[in-house]
């Protein structure tokens, strides 16, 4: 994939692609490549991030055009994949401000948008955490099995014995006693919050614009309509992450 060059303090940011694309991505790190590239001072490779602006995925679409490379299903991908990140959601502050394609102050974040991007920050450690605790016990598990199978008859080098020297000081014998092994307590289990009834979304309140609250997994999440095209539904969340859902599974806010 081509990419852009740099854009200088002396050039106007965006007024259109700084290289065209000869093919499109092939995959969502290509496209954050490309966003990057050419919208340097929205979308940023490493380091601190900024949050996006509400309706950042319109502002890409209508400035990239119809022809672009890049389709309108991998942007929304790439923006899913951008914001969920953890440099993302730990940018997602209150009182930070988003910022447009050219990196200019767009909205402030709220207490409860950064309520929100903390609680998707904790649940995506906590996953990270157990997916490296069961692989270090499957480790363990296969470094167990390699030992067994060495010792195992007919498979395990000759060693030769060596006879223990007699201690000659058993004050000191009696001194090397292997610390007790403390008890792991269980972790402790909150009970389960008590579900929340939802009001459904009437299809003549489904507009552009409107706040709601969108069901993903077993907690609904609040959202602002971004394209309607019944019965399918473009919403973004307030992490700023764009998802395409039905309307019936749309709630009122």
């Amino acid at each position: 994939m081509t990419i852009a060059t740099p854009v200088t303090a002396d050039t106007p940011v965006n007024s259109e692609l700084a290289t065209p694309v000869a093919e499109k991505p092939a995959n969502v790190k290509e496209v954050l490549s490309f966003l990057t590239a050419n919208f340097p001072l929205c979308f940023i490779s490493e380091g601190p991030v900024k949050p996006l602006k509400v309706g950042i995925f319109q502002d890409l679409a209508a400035r990239l055009g119809e022809d672009a490379a890049v389709s309108k299903t991998q942007l929304r991908q790439a923006l899913r994949v951008y914001t969920s990140s953890w440099r993302y959601l730990e940018a997602t502050k209150e009182g930070a401000s988003r910022v447009d394609l050219d990196g200019q102050p767009a909205e402030l974040i709220d207490a409860q948008q950064a309520e929100h991007a903390a609680k998707l920050l904790a649940e995506s450690k906590q996953k990270a955490a157990e997916k490296r605790k069961i692989r270090q016990q499957e480790q363990k598990a296969l470094a167990a099995k390699t030992v067994q199978a060495e010792r195992s008859p007919g498979a395990a080098k000759p060693v030769r014995s060596e006879q223990k020297r007699p201690n000659k000081n058993p004050k000191a014998a009696s001194k090397s006693v292997k610390a007790p092994v403390k008890a792991v307590q269980s972790p402790v289990v909150k009970p389960a919050a008590a579900a929340v009834e939802l009001a459904a979304l009437a299809p003549q309140h489904t507009v552009v614009g409107a706040k709601v609250l969108v069901k993903l997994g077993s907690s609904p999440m609040p959202a602002t309509v971004t394209e309607v095209n019944l019965p399918d539904v473009t919403v973004q969340l307030n992490s700023g992450m764009v998802i395409k859902t039905r309307q019936d599974s749309l709630f009122q806010a």
